[in-house]
């Protein structure tokens, strides 16, 4: 019995170990990949590579903005999901967004949340407890001289195992991420671009 008690001491702090946990925090701005599934690295990597082309694009160059400003007001509208997964695209558009602003080459209107918000509070200052000299008033807001949208899409593909492929099974996923550019006063689309960003996951023989 003494014997049986020394090997359950000396079995414990290993026992132990597996139910052991950390947490710590990781850079945002560093890949990490933990499955093909989408992830903020895909968000990032989309969302940086749209900024930076519509910032650099030579179709922007001849548009000039209200009474001398050369930057373009530009709102941003909604990205159309068009996966199978559940993705919040406003995400894309929230660091796009920043992107563009801080470029100093557009000017943003108000998003869909900050109108509401902005229209709240006019109603507020509207109401009588404001200063009529300092309180907003509807009609003064400037309007956006282009609106920015896109979708969404997503192409899964499967190889399962085989002979050939010594019995890896591999999964490629890969996304399409479209932004059109129009210019409300005309209708035209000024900007079109679309990018594409492919996953792959092999897994062995003896995997999942």
């Amino acid at each position: 019995m003494k014997r049986l008690l020394l090997i359950g001491l000396a079995l414990a702090p290993a026992l132990a170990l597996p139910s052991c946990s950390s947490v710590g925090y990781t850079d945002p701005d560093r890949l990490q990949q933990l499955d093909i599934d989408y992830s903020l690295s895909d968000l990032r990597t989309l969302a940086g590579r749209m900024s930076d082309s519509m910032i650099a694009s030579s179709a922007l160059q001849y548009y000039e903005g209200k009474e001398g400003d050369p930057r373009i007001i530009v709102y941003v509208g909604d990205v159309e999901n068009r996966t199978s997964e559940h993705i919040d695209t406003q995400g894309i558009t929230d660091d796009m967004r920043e992107s563009l602003l801080n470029s100093g080459k557009f000017r943003l209107s108000a998003s869909r949340q900050g109108q509401d918000e902005i229209g709240n509070q006019v109603e507020f200052q509207q109401g009588g407890r404001v200063n009529a000299e300092t309180a907003k008033a509807f009609g003064a807001q400037v309007g956006a001289d282009m609106v920015l949208y896109g979708t969404l899409r997503s192409l899964s593909q499967e190889e399962t195992r085989s002979f050939e492929n010594l019995g890896t099974k591999k999964e490629n996923l890969s996304y399409q991420f479209s932004l059109t550019l129009s210019n409300i006063t005309t209708g035209e689309d000024v900007w079109v671009k679309s990018e594409y960003l492919s996953k792959t996951k092999k897994t062995g023989l003896f995997g999942g």
